[in-house]
């Protein structure tokens, strides 16, 4: 495959006018698709009176498209295994589940097609942020059903990067194959790149000069200051990952060069953004939550499928030459979003605050509960072991400073609990942040 220097494909400079017709070309496919195969679309399109040939023009799009109404994880769930996808079995090649932590898992499908272009969408990414050929590419996320773990693998395959599949877990282990291996760009969840550092730490290993050079990271909302504290340790370049199964995995936006918002493939993806409560769509630039409709996906065409991540379109051009829009990072999930005392909480605003505090650790916790009728937050925090003193004034101290710095950012007082490094536990997956607790007071 012949390339720029700069660019995976040409379709990543497409002018906006090119790729809005692409999108509307690709969106009449897409619709017709899902109407002839799926029941549960057809019914859809009759309750609300519309056939997909209804939709003709870029206007149509927002005066038709928008009158289908959203796909949820609930529908997924319902039609498990197989009830929402267009085409046979004998034409899937892989199927893929969420982790069905709530019920049954949802269920994805995949064509030939469909992987084809799952792969050159995540070789993208990957060859956006300096993967080469001659690279040594640490997969450090779980295989089987989660979609991160083969999704990145044939990427950086495509690339012609060397791939160690080491999955997750036996950290040590891992911290070992970089050394012998050569390793020069990892993908992990943030949460368990912290927990290698620690654990590089504890063998006597600076995680500095293990050798590595970029760091992909995603599955987990994560903050500007994490990325900050990843870079400065490991001495990489570290970039944000977006994706979902329901969308083919990871590949649906990434970060530049520029690291100032991910990159989301409208030639693949029709992108709206709405208000949670409403399902209005927000004003431009406004934050709400993403809906995407893959645009190329023949096995499973969701329609409207809302993601339930809180961002919002960015609109300045990207000094990169990309044409595509930008998202802003994933502030939260929708569900995942807390209202404390009538304040809107993030678990990746409390982690903001907490990484740009020298004398805090990596790890904390966010503990909910109800005290009478009035709603408590607490912050578990660990802290650093040289200021561990166990001198009271020194925890009165980095106590308040906390607090103080939580406060300016929520507008909430929090209870602030200073607890020894490695107290809490870690997670070599999505690391569980936020635990509300109200429902069983």
């Amino acid at each position: 495959m012949a390339h720029s220097e700069k660019y995976w494909e040409k379709e990543e400079i497409m002018g906006v006018n090119e790729l809005e017709e692409l999108q509307l070309k690709r969106l009449k496919i897409t619709l017709k698709n899902a109407y002839e195969n799926v029941p549960f679309y057809r019914r859809r399109f009759k309750d609300v009176g519309i056939k997909p040939e209804d939709v003709r023009s870029r206007e149509d799009v927002e005066r038709v498209f928008r009158r289908i109404p959203f796909t949820v994880k609930e529908d997924l769930r319902e039609n498990y295994p197989f009830g929402l996808f267009a085409v046979g079995k004998d034409e899937v090649v892989r199927i893929h589940t969420s982790s069905g932590t709530s019920g049954k898992p949802k269920v994805v499908g995949y064509t030939r097609d469909d992987l084809e272009n799952w792969i050159n969408m995540v070789a993208r990414c990957l060859y956006m942020v300096g993967v080469r050929e001659g690279d040594v590419f640490q997969n450090m996320v779980s295989y089987t059903f989660f979609t991160g773990g083969l999704g990145f693998h044939y990427g950086a395959e495509r690339i012609g990067a060397m791939v160690v599949p080491s999955g997750t877990g036996n950290t040590e282990k891992q911290i070992q194959y970089m050394l012998d291996f050569g390793t020069t760009v990892i993908h992990a969840t943030p949460s368990y790149a912290l927990h290698i550092k620690e654990t590089a730490e504890s063998m006597g290993i600076e995680p500095g000069e293990i050798g590595l050079r970029i760091g992909c990271f995603g599955a987990e909302p994560w903050s500007e200051n994490t990325r900050k504290r990843l870079e400065k340790e490991f001495n990489i370049k570290a970039f944000d990952s977006y994706g979902l199964s329901e969308m083919n995995g990871p590949g649906v936006a990434f970060e530049c060069e520029e690291q100032n918002g991910l990159h989301i493939w409208a030639d693949h993806y029709y992108i709206e953004v709405i208000d949670p409560e409403s399902g209005e769509i927000v004003a431009e630039g406004e934050k709400g939550e993403l809906v995407l409709t893959p645009l190329t996906k023949k096995a499973l065409p969701l329609l409207r499928y809302r993601t339930g991540d809180i961002t919002f379109v960015m609109d300045e051009e990207c000094s990169c030459g990309r044409t595509h829009p930008k998202i802003h990072r994933i502030l939260g999930r929708s569900d995942d979003m807390v209202v404390v005392r009538g304040i809107n909480v993030f678990p990746s605003q409390i982690e903001d605050v907490l990484m740009k505090i020298p004398e805090v650790e990596d790890h904390f916790q966010v503990i909910i509960t109800r005290n009478g009728s009035l709603d408590e937050i607490t912050v578990k925090v660990e802290m650093v072991e040289k200021v561990f003193t166990g001198e009271l004034s020194d925890f009165v101290r980095i106590r308040e400073k906390i607090q103080r710095e939580l406060y300016k950012e929520l507008n909430l007082r929090a209870n602030i609990e200073l607890v020894e490094k490695g107290t809490i536990e870690r997670s070599e997956l999505k690391s569980k942040k936020l635990i509300d607790l109200r429902e069983s007071f």
